[in-house]
C-alpha cells in the first residue's frame, strides 16, 4: 500500500467534497454524511419516526425513504451515506403514498385523541400532514397498559408506535437498559426491566425516553397537567458543575416543562433528574418570597426597604466598634459569576476586608489549590469531550453516575465501547460494574495508593520519557522519594493487592491517551490537597497532560462553585485567581476604590474567630453552612456567638432558621440573568424564563441596594448583569474575550483573552503557566487522625445521592423527594447481620461529636467495618457526626473518614 504524504506529514486532511442531486439541485457536501443530513442541510424535511440524532440510525420506521436513481429499490436516508455522483428525489407520489400508507398501518391500532390533543408530536403531526383523519386511528387506550408509578413519567402504551426510540435512547445515551422488548410482530411489547411499572425498575428518571418518544406513549405529568408551554427559554441547569443547557418551558409565569438541547456542547441533548425534573422548588408553599427581620426571637415580615435599612445600620455600627475584620461575606456556589464579584467587591470596597469565601472551602479549594501550586492554573485541564477521545479513563473518589449523572453517562458509554476504566473509590459505586480494574482502598489511604501507582510507573520505566526530559523537573528527587512506596509495601495500608495496584499503574501509563476525573473522595480529606497533587504526578510523569483525551480534571459540586471561587470569593485571591498582592494595581484602577491588604480568613477560619468572639457579623448567600459544614456543634457555637447574621436564600434554612437576624429573599436561577463557570472552565449564560416571585431579587440587585445603603453607591452602580460582566473582563484578562452577544451562541471556554479567541479546550499544551516545565512533588503520607477504636469500630463516609443535591434546599421541595424521602445509612450484609438489623430499620450512629438517627440500607456497594451516608436532610442533620479535623493546606473539612458506632433505636 503506498504511503500517504498528507498523514505521514502530520497535515490536517481537507475532507473530498461529494457532488450530488437532490431534488434536481446539484450540490457539494463534506464525505461522511447521510442522505438526511444532506437533505436537512438544505431544508429538505424527509420525514422520520425512529430517528434521532442522539442515536444510530437505524432505518426501522421506512417513513424516510428516498429514490436514488440506479437502486432497484428506496433506501431509507438516515442510514444511507451519500456518495459521489448520487441522485436522489426525496418526495416523489409514490414515496408519499407509501408513507401515507406506514402511517394509516400505524394509526389502525392508536387512540384517536392524540390527534386533537398533542397535534405537535412528530407521530401526529405527519399524521395531519399526509391527511389522516380521526377516522383513521380506531385503538383505544387500554387500562393495562397505564402506568402513572412514576413521579414524573405517565406512561401509556396504547400510544406506542414501536419505533424503540426509548429502547435505544436509554441504551445508547443513559446506559441504562430499563426499557425491554419481548415478542415480536403484533405481539411487541416494551416494559420496564422491572416486568412491573416503571417506579420499581432500573430507571434514574432522567426523561430521555420522554423526550424522544414521537407518539406521547411516554410524556412528562407536568405538561398533562398545566399544558403545552408557550415560552422556550435557554439556560443552564443549577445543580452540579456539569454545567448541562436546557430549555425551560413556562405558561403563564410558571415553569411547565424543561427539555435537554441538542446542540449543547456538555449535555449533547441530555439531563438528568435532577436537571430535567426538579424545578417545582421555585413555586414551593414555604418559599419566603418577602423580607424578615427577627424581633424578640420571632420573625417580622417587613418592607424591602426597612430589610437593607436594618442590615446597613448594624454592618455600620458593627464596622464603627470592631472594625473590618470582624465582618465576613460568603458568596454562593448557586449565585452567578456577576453576583459572586459582587460579593466579594462588597467585601473589600464598602466592608474594607478580604474576609469572603464560598463553598468551595468545603469540596474543591484543596484541587485548585494544589493544581496552581503545580501547574500554575486551579482548573480542569481538558475539555468533557475529551471522554471520547481518551483510551483510558481514571475516575478517582468520585461517583459520577450519581452526582455528576451526564458526565457519568459519557463516561460509562465510553467503557462500553473500546475505553478502559479504571475506579478508584471505597465504594462499590456504579462505574466499578464497568471497570477493567476498581481499586478500592480503605478510607484514608489515597496517598499511599497513588503513590504506589506512581512508583509501579518509576520503577517498570512506563513514563513519557520525551516527556519528562522536556516538561518535567524534581525528577531524581521525587524518584528518590517514590522508592519507599512500592506496591507490595502500601497493600497492607491501602487493602489493595499490590498486583492489581501494578495493572492499573500499567493500564493508565501505557493506554493512551489517560484521562483523569477525581471529586470529593481525593478532596475532602486531611491530605486532599495533597491527593490532588499526586494525581498530578501520575499525569506529568505520563506524558497525559497537554493533549486531547488526557489531563486532570474535577468534578465540581455545584452549578457555580468554580465560579464563586474564581471570581474572587476566596480571602486570597481576586477575581481570576491571581493574589491580591500580584493584582492590586490593576483593580483599584478599575474600582478606583483602595484593596484591602490584611490577611482575610477563610470560612472555617471565620467559624473559630466566631467563637472566639473576634467576627461579629456574617452575610451568608446561598449557603446553609448550619447544615452542611462537618462538625455541627462547633459551627452552632459559632454562629450563635455572632451579633448579625444575614441570611440571602429561597427558603427559610437551617442556617436562618437558627440563628438568622434578617433574611433577604433572592430570586432562583430562573428568575435571574447572568452566566455560571463549569468544571471544565465554560462560562455560560443563564436567562431568566419567569419573573422573580414575591419580593424576591437576584443577588446582585440584593447587594447592590445595600452597598448603596452603606454610602457605597458610587462603585455599584449597574443596571444588568451584562454591565457587571463586562467589568469582570476589564480586571480579569484571560476571560476578557467572553462577550455576552458571543456566549448568545454557545459557552466558551477560559483562557479566551480576546474577542477573536475561540476558547481553550485543552491547556497546558506547550507551556504551564508557571514556565515550560512542572515539578513533581513528592508527597508523603500522614494517616488521618481519626481513627476506628473499640467504642467506634466503623469508618464513615458521607456524601450525596442521585436524587438530592447537597442541602436539599431545592429537591427536597420536589417530587424527588419521592424518589429518595431520607437520607440512608449503607451497611453490608455481613454487619447488618451481625448486629441484627433489617432492612429500614432506624439506628443512632454516634461519633466522637455527636450522634444521627437514620434508616439503614443493606447493600453490597460497602464493604464490612464500613459505612455510607448522604447528608441532605435536616431531620437527619448527618453532620453533627462528622469530624473537626481539616486539611493542613486549605483547612476544608475532612468529610470522608469519621469513627463511628451504630445502636438500635
Amino acid at each position: 500500500m503506498a504511503a500517504d504524504p498528507v498523514a505521514e506529514s502530520g497535515m490536517k486532511r481537507i475532507p473530498e467534497l461529494i457532488k450530488t442531486i437532490i431534488n434536481g439541485q446539484a450540490l457539494e457536501f463534506e464525505e461522511g454524511v447521510s442522505i438526511l443530513e444532506a437533505s436537512a442541510g438544505i431544508d429538505v424535511k424527509i420525514p422520520t419516526l425512529c430517528h434521532d440524532e442522539r442515536l444510530k440510525p437505524i432505518g426501522s420506521c421506512r417513513m424516510c425513504l428516498v429514490q436514488v436513481e440506479g437502486k432497484a429499490h428506496p433506501v431509507t436516508a438516515c442510514n444511507t451515506a451519500l456518495i459521489d455522483g448520487m441522485v436522489i428525489s426525496t418526495h416523489t407520489p409514490s414515496l408519499e403514498n407509501e408513507r401515507r400508507m406506514l402511517l394509516r398501518m400505524l394509526a389502525q391500532d392508536h387512540p384517536r385523541e392524540g390527534l386533537r390533543e398533542a397535534p405537535d408530536k412528530p407521530f401526529y403531526h405527519f399524521a395531519l400532514q399526509y391527511g389522516l383523519t380521526e377516522n383513521d386511528f380506531n385503538g383505544s387506550h387500554q387500562t393495562h397498559l397505564l402506568d402513572d408509578s412514576h413521579p414524573y413519567i405517565h406512561v401509556d402504551m396504547s400510544q406506542c408506535i414501536m419505533c424503540y426510540r426509548c429502547v435505544r435512547i436509554c441504551d445508547e445515551v443513559q446506559g441504562q437498559f430499563v426499557w425491554q422488548v419481548f415478542n415480536r410482530g403484533h405481539d411487541t411489547k416494551i416494559v420496564p426491566d422491572s416486568g412491573t411499572n416503571l417506579r420499581e425498575s432500573s430507571c434514574v428518571s432522567c426523561g430521555a425516553c420522554v423526550d424522544t418518544c414521537p407518539s406521547g406513549a411516554l410524556e412528562d405529568k407536568s405538561v398533562l397537567a398545566r399544558g403545552v408551554p408557550t415560552n422556550w427559554t435557554r439556560t443552564t441547569c443549577p445543580y452540579c458543575g456539569t454545567g448541562c443547557e436546557m430549555n425551560v418551558g413556562s405558561n403563564q409565569n410558571q415553569i411547565v416543562s424543561i427539555e435537554p438541547l441538542l446542540d449543547a456542547p456538555v449535555s449533547q441533548g441530555h439531563l438528568c433528574v435532577k436537571g430535567r425534573y426538579a424545578f417545582d422548588f421555585v413555586s414551593a408553599d414555604d418559599r419566603i418570597t418577602e423580607p424578615l427581620i427577627r424581633k424578640d426571637g420571632d420573625w417580622h415580615v417587613v418592607t424591602r426597604e426597612e430589610a437593607i435599612s436594618f442590615t446597613a445600620k448594624r454592618l455600620k455600627s458593627i464596622l464603627e466598634e470592631h472594625g473590618p475584620e470582624s465582618i465576613g461575606v460568603l458568596g454562593s456556589a448557586r449565585g452567578t459569576n456577576e453576583e459572586n464579584y459582587l460579593a466579594q467587591k462588597f467585601a473589600r470596597v464598602v466592608v474594607g476586608t478580604n474576609n469572603v469565601d464560598c463553598c468551595a472551602r468545603v469540596c474543591h479549594t484543596p484541587t485548585a489549590a494544589a493544581m496552581k501550586l503545580m501547574l500554575g492554573t486551579g482548573a480542569a485541564t481538558n475539555s468533557y469531550n475529551d471522554i471520547e477521545k481518551a483510551q483510558t479513563i481514571l475516575v478517582c473518589g468520585a461517583n459520577a453516575t450519581e452526582n455528576h449523572p451526564i458526565v457519568g453517562a459519557r463516561i460509562k458509554q465510553a467503557a462500553l465501547g473500546s475505553a478502559n476504566l479504571i475506579v478508584i473509590d471505597s465504594r462499590k459505586i456504579e462505574l466499578a460494574q464497568y471497570a477493567k480494574i476498581h481499586l478500592q482502598p480503605r478510607p484514608g489511604t489515597n496517598i499511599p495508593l497513588l503513590n504506589a501507582i506512581a512508583n509501579t510507573i518509576v520503577e517498570e520505566r512506563l513514563f513519557d520519557h520525551e516527556f519528562a526530559s522536556q516538561r518535567v523537573t524534581e525528577w531524581d528527587e521525587f524518584c528518590a522519594f517514590i522508592k519507599d512506596f512500592a506496591p507490595e509495601k502500601v497493600e497492607a495500608v491501602c487493602g489493595i493487592k499490590g498486583d492489581l495496584i501494578r495493572q492499573a499503574a500499567r493500564l493508565y501509563a501505557t493506554s493512551k491517551p489517560s484521562m483523569c476525573f477525581h471529586g470529593l473522595g481525593v478532596t475532602e480529606h486531611t491530605q486532599g490537597t495533597e491527593g490532588v497533587m499526586c494525581l498530578v504526578n501520575l499525569a506529568l510523569l505520563t506524558g497525559n497532560i497537554g493533549k486531547p483525551g488526557t489531563g486532570i480534571n474535577p468534578l465540581r459540586g455545584q452549578n457555580n462553585v468554580q465560579g464563586a471561587a474564581h471570581m474572587g470569593c476566596d480571602p486570597g485571591i481576586l477575581t481570576g485567581s491571581v493574589s491580591l498582592h500580584d493584582a492590586t494595581q490593576l483593580f483599584e484602577s478599575v474600582w478606583r476604590a483602595p484593596i484591602p491588604w490584611g490577611r482575610g480568613l477563610n470560612m472555617l477560619e471565620m467559624m473559630d474567630a466566631a467563637e472566639a468572639g473576634r467576627l461579629k457579623a456574617l452575610w451568608a448567600i446561598g449557603y446553609d453552612i448550619a447544615l452542611t459544614n462537618a462538625n455541627t456543634t462547633a459551627t452552632e457555637r459559632a454562629l450563635g456567638s455572632l451579633e448579625l447574621v444575614i441570611v440571602q436564600d429561597l427558603f427559610l434554612n437551617e442556617t436562618a432558621r437558627q440563628f438568622g437576624s434578617v433574611f433577604l429573599p433572592a430570586a432562583s436561577s430562573f428568575e435571574r440573568d447572568g452566566t455560571f463557570m463549569n468544571a471544565e472552565r465554560r462560562i455560560q449564560r443563564i436567562r431568566k424564563a419567569i419573573e422573580p416571585v414575591g419580593q424576591s431579587k437576584p443577588d446582585w440587585e440584593i447587594i447592590c441596594s445595600l452597598a448603596k445603603a452603606m454610602g457605597k453607591a458610587e462603585f455599584f452602580n449597574y443596571n444588568s448583569a451584562e454591565e457587571i460582566w463586562d467589568e469582570i473582563r476589564k480586571v480579569w484578562p484571560a476571560g476578557s474575550g467572553i462577550t455576552y452577544p458571543r456566549l448568545d451562541h454557545g459557552g466558551l471556554q477560559w483562557p479566551c483573552p480576546s474577542e477573536d479567541h475561540p476558547g481553550t479546550e485543552v491547556m497546558h499544551g506547550e507551556s504551564f503557566p508557571i514556565g515550560k516545565t512542572a515539578a513533581l512533588r513528592g508527597v508523603p503520607y500522614r494517616a488521618t487522625k481519626e481513627v476506628t477504636s473499640e467504642e467506634f469500630p466503623f469508618l464513615l463516609i458521607t456524601g450525596r445521592t442521585l436524587y438530592q443535591f447537597n442541602a436539599g434546599t431545592m429537591t427536597m421541595r420536589t417530587a424527588n423527594a419521592e424518589l429518595r424521602a431520607t437520607d440512608l445509612l449503607d451497611i453490608s450484609a455481613q454487619d447488618a447481620k451481625r448486629l441484627q438489623l433489617t432492612k429500614g430499620e432506624q439506628v443512632h450512629i454516634h461519633s466522637r461529636y455527636g450522634k444521627a438517627t437514620l434508616p439503614i440500607r443493606i447493600t453490597s456497594a460497602v464493604r464490612p467495618g464500613e459505612l455510607f451516608a448522604t447528608f441532605h436532610t435536616a431531620k437527619v442533620f448527618l453532620n453533627r457526626v462528622t469530624s473537626p479535623y481539616r486539611d493542613r493546606y486549605v483547612k476544608s473539612p475532612e468529610y470522608k473518614v469519621t469513627a463511628v458506632r451504630i445502636e438500635k433505636e
